[in-house]
C-alpha cells in the first residue's frame, strides 16, 4: 500500500511539474490571441493630442479610468481644469443631435475658447456653445474630408499631360504641343513656339516653371527610361470566378532611368538658351526646381546614380551657365531618402543644409550665392534627427536630436533649438525618456510628454525661456494593466562586434513568466537601413512580439549596426552588404542577455520579419544558421535585384555588381540550414512576390526542406490572421517541440 501511495504521489508531482512547464498549449494560445483586448485601454492619464490657442491656452483630451475628459490649461493663470461642464454639454448635444451622447463619449475637435463661448467641430458641423447656459448653435456645416488615397507607390508622373501653366502676371500660358514648348498670349490667344528640338523620344515635359517676373521659363526635355512591369495573378477576385492578371510599373536595380535636361527660354526674345548637362549627366533623379525670387537664376537638385554625389545646382537666367552651390559627396552612400534637409531663406541668400560629412548628421549654413559654408550650425557626437521649424525672424532652428546623453539610450528623442550661427544651443528636454513636445504658437510654452518602454508617460507643462516645469499635468496610471499579469519590457544593451559600441534592444516576457522555466528566444527583426526600429516609447502591446511571447517565448528586438540614427560609421556597415543586417551584433547581444538570464535558451533561437525583415529572417538561416535555428520570412526581398530600384540602389549602390548576388538568399540557398517558413502575398506590389518564389525554387533545387504559404488576394503583409496562426504554430512546433492545438479549440 505504501509503495502504491509513493507511486501515486510521484505521478501527481510529475504531472503537476509537467503542467507547470507546459508552453504552447491551448491556454497560452488563448492568451496570445487575447492580448489586443486584454491589454487595450488600460493605460490611464496618458493623453495623446495637445492643441494650443496662442500662448495662453491649451486643451487636451485625457483618458481617465472612469471617463474621457477635456482639460484646459491656462499659462496666464497657472491652472489646469476641465474645459467645460461635461454633463451639461452632453445633455445639450443629446438634445440637439436627437441621440444620446454619454458624458464619457463626447467626441469633439478643434476647440476654441472666446468670451464665455466654446466653438468646436463635430463630424459634420462647426458649432458654438454658450458656456453660460450651454445653448448650442450651428456656425456652418463642414465639408466631408476626402480620404487621402495616395495610390500605388510606384505610379509614374505623366509628363505628357496637356495642362497649361499661367505666367505669374497672367499675360501668358505655357503648354506642350507636338513634344515642344509653346506660349500663348491670354489676351490675343496668339501662340508661338519656343522650342524646336522636342521629339517623341526626347520630349518636353508638361512640368514647366515661369520665373517670378514672367520673362523666362524653365522647361526640361525627357528621354524616357525603361518600362519595367511586374505581373501577378489575383486568384480569387471578389467580383468574379475567374482569376485576373494584374501588372504594376516597377523599376528594379540596374534598369535604365529617364534623363531630364533643363532648358531655359526668354519669352520676350523668343530665345532658347541651352543648358549644359555635364554637371548632372549621370542622373538618378533631378528635382526641386525653384526660381530665385529676383528671377536671376533657378536651382535644382541632382542625385547622381549610385547616391554618392548630391548637388544643388544653379542656372543663370541670362546665360544658362550651370554652377554648383552645394556639392555633397560620400565614399559610401548619401542617405537622401531619410536625412536630406534643405531650407532656403526668404531672400535666397542662405541655405540650411543637412550633411553627415563629419561622421554625424548635422546642419550647415551655406552662402546661397557663393556656395561656401558659412558655419557648421550643429556639432557633436550625436545626430540631428529632424528639423521641426525654421524661424527666420529670430534666426532659430527647432529640431530633434538623440544621443546627447551618455547615460541614456542613444535613440531617445530630445527637442532642441539653435541659432543660424551655431550659438545659443538650448535643450528643451533632458529627462531620461523618449520625448514628444508640442509648442505654443509663439514658442513661449510647451507640453512635454516623455516615456520609455519601461517607464510610463509623464506629461508636463514647461516654460520655454528657462525650460523649467510649470506644472505636472498627468502621470500615467498602469495599475489596471499590471493586474492582467502584464510584464514590463526590459531595455537591454551589450557591446557590438567592435567591442566598444553599445547595441540596444528590448526583451519581452510572457505574463506567465517563471525564471525557473526554459524559454526559447525569438528575435523580431527589421534591419532596413532607412531607420532604427526598436520601440522607445511606452506601450502595452508591441506588434510582432507581445502576442508571440504569450506562447512561452522570450521575444527580443534589436537595432544592430547597419541601421540608421547613430553615427555614419555605424550606418555604413550596410553599404553593398545588406546580408550583414547587423547579425554579428545581434548574436553578441542575445548571447549577453542569455548569459545574464540563464532561462533564455541560447540553443533554441528563432527569428521572424516582414519585407526587409523577411529578407533578414531568410538570411538568418542562410548566412547565420550556426546561431538561428528557425525562421519565418514574410514577403521578403530575398534578392535585391528583384526589389524596387530606389530602396535597393540606395544601400546596395550602382552599378549592379557581384555584391548583389553575394547578398542574395536565393543565390546562396544551398547554405540554408534550419527550419524555414516562407510566406508571401500573391499580389504583393511592394516587394515582387517572384522574389519569394525564386528563393523557394532555389531551395527546392538545393534539396532543402522548408514550408511555403501563399496568401491569396493579399499584398505586402505579415500574413494577416491566417499568417499569424501559421507563424505561431511553426515556432511552437519547431522551438517548443509541441504539436500546436487545433485553432477551433482556441476560439471555443
Amino acid at each position: 500500500m505504501k509503495s502504491l501511495l509513493k507511486i501515486g504521489v510521484f505521478f501527481t508531482l510529475f504531472i503537476s511539474g509537467y503542467c507547470s512547464i507546459a508552453q504552447g498549449t491551448v491556454t497560452e494560445y488563448k492568451k496570445s490571441v487575447a492580448v489586443d483586448t486584454l491589454f487595450k485601454n488600460k493605460i490611464y492619464n496618458s493623453p495623446k493630442y495637445f492643441k494650443w490657442q496662442g500662448d495662453s491656452l491649451c486643451w487636451y483630451k485625457n483618458n481617465t479610468e472612469k471617463e474621457s475628459e477635456y482639460m484646459l490649461i491656462s499659462t496666464r493663470e497657472g491652472t489646469q481644469q476641465k474645459a467645460f461642464d461635461h454633463e451639461r454639454l452632453a445633455a445639450s448635444l443629446s438634445e440637439f443631435l436627437e441621440k444620446k451622447v454619454e458624458v464619457n463619449s463626447i467626441d469633439i475637435k478643434e476647440l476654441r475658447f472666446k468670451d464665455g463661448a466654446l466653438t468646436f467641430h463635430t463630424d459634420s458641423l462647426e458649432m458654438e456653445c454658450d458656456l453660460g447656459d450651454y445653448q448650442l448653435k450651428v456656425i456652418k456645416p463642414l465639408e466631408k474630408k476626402k480620404r487621402n488615397n495616395r495610390g500605388y507607390w510606384g505610379s509614374r508622373f505623366d509628363e505628357t499631360k496637356k495642362d497649361t501653366v499661367a505666367s505669374p502676371d497672367s499675360l501668358y500660358v505655357a503648354f506642350i504641343k507636338d513634344y515642344n514648348l509653346y506660349v500663348a498670349n491670354t489676351k490675343t490667344d496668339k501662340e508661338f513656339q519656343l522650342s524646336y528640338d522636342g521629339s517623341k523620344g526626347n520630349f518636353y515635359s508638361a512640368f514647366v516653371k515661369w520665373s517670378p517676373d514672367s520673362k523666362k521659363i524653365m522647361a526640361y526635355k525627357v528621354r524616357p527610361g525603361e518600362n519595367h512591369k511586374i505581373y501577378f495573378v489575383r486568384s480569387s477576385p471578389d467580383d468574379q470566378l475567374q482569376p485576373e492578371l494584374e501588372s504594376r510599373d516597377y523599376l528594379k536595380p540596374g534598369d535604365q532611368l529617364p534623363f531630364r535636361s533643363p532648358q531655359l527660354f526668354d519669352v520676350e526674345l523668343k530665345k532658347h538658351i541651352a543648358v549644359a548637362t555635364d554637371l548632372f549627366d549621370q542622373q538618378y533623379r533631378i528635382s526641386n526646381f525653384k526660381w530665385k525670387k529676383n528671377s536671376s537664376a533657378f536651382t535644382f537638385e541632382y542625385n547622381k546614380r549610385g547616391h554618392q554625389v548630391y548637388r544643388i545646382l544653379s542656372v543663370d537666367a541670362s546665360t544658362g551657365r550651370v554652377r554648383i552651390v552645394v556639392n555633397e559627396t560620400s565614399s559610401t552612400f548619401i542617405d537622401y531618402s531619410s536625412k536630406k534637409f534643405r531650407y532656403d531663406t526668404k531672400d535666397d541668400k542662405e541655405i540650411i543644409w543637412a550633411s553627415e560629412r563629419d561622421g554625424w548628421n548635422h546642419l550647415y549654413l551655406y552662402d546661397g550665392e557663393t556656395g561656401k559654408v558659412k558655419q557648421q550650425i550643429t556639432k557633436g557626437n550625436w545626430p540631428v534627427r529632424k528639423v521641426l521649424e525654421v524661424d527666420e525672424e529670430n534666426s532659430h532652428i527647432y529640431f530633434t536630436a538623440s544621443g546627447l546623453d551618455k547615460k541614456q539610450d542613444p535613440y531617445l528623442l530630445h527637442y532642441c533649438r539653435i541659432d543660424f550661427d551655431g550659438k545659443n544651443f538650448v535643450r528643451f528636454t533632458k529627462e531620461n525618456g523618449n520625448h514628444k513636445v508640442t509648442f505654443s504658437e509663439n514658442h513661449k510654452y510647451y507640453i512635454d510628454q516623455y516615456s520609455r518602454v519601461d517607464a510610463p508617460p509623464i506629461t508636463v507643462l514647461k516654460n520655454a525661456e528657462n525650460q523649467k516645469t510649470v506644472m505636472t499635468l498627468q502621470e500615467a496610471d498602469i495599475g489596471s494593466l499590471l493586474t492582467t499579469g502584464w510584464k514590463m519590457p526590459e531595455v537591454f544593451n551589450a557591446k557590438g562586434r567592435d567591442g566598444e559600441t553599445d547595441i540596444w534592444g528590448i526583451i519581452i516576457r510572457p505574463t506567465t513568466f517563471d525564471p525557473k522555466k526554459d524559454y526559447p528566444i525569438i528575435e523580431y527583426i527589421y534591419a532596413g537601413p532607412h531607420s532604427s526600429f526598436v520601440p522607445k516609447s511606452f506601450q502595452s502591446n508591441y506588434s510582432g512580439m507581445t502576442s508571440l511571447a504569450e506562447l512561452g517565448f522570450i521575444v527580443v528586438q534589436i537595432d544592430g549596426m547597419g541601421t540608421s540614427n547613430r553615427s555614419k560609421a555605424f550606418h555604413n556597415i550596410c553599404w553593398k552588404n545588406l546580408k550583414d543586417a547587423g547579425f554579428p551584433d545581434r548574436k553578441l547581444w542575445i548571447k549577453a542577455a542569455a548569459k545574464k538570464y540563464p532561462y533564455m535558451n541560447i540553443d533554441k533561437v528563432g527569428i521572424h520579419g516582414t519585407s526587409a525583415g523577411g529578407q533578414n529572417a531568410g538570411a538568418a538561416v542562410v548566412f547565420n544558421s550556426d546561431f538561428y535555428k528557425v525562421a519565418v520570412a514574410s514577403c521578403g526581398c530575398h534578392d535585391n535585384r528583384m526589389d524596387k530600384i530606389w530602396w535597393n540602389e540606395q544601400w546596395m549602390g550602382y552599378p549592379v555588381g557581384p555584391h548583389y548576388a553575394a547578398c542574395s538568399n536565393t543565390e546562396n540557398a544551398e547554405k540554408m540550414n534550419g527550419e524555414l517558413l516562407l510566406m508571401v502575398g500573391e499580389v504583393d506590389d511592394n516587394v515582387d512576390p517572384a522574389s519569394t518564389m525564386q528563393f523557394a525554387d532555389a531551395l527546392m533545387k538545393a534539396n532543402k526542406n522548408f514550408d511555403l504559404v501563399v496568401l491569396p488576394g493579399m499584398s505586402h503583409t505579415s500574413g494577416g490572421e491566417f499568417g499569424d496562426r501559421k507563424r505561431k504554430d511553426f515556432f511552437v512546433k519547431k522551438l517548443l517541440e509541441v504539436n500546436p492545438p487545433l485553432w477551433n479549440k482556441i476560439y471555443e
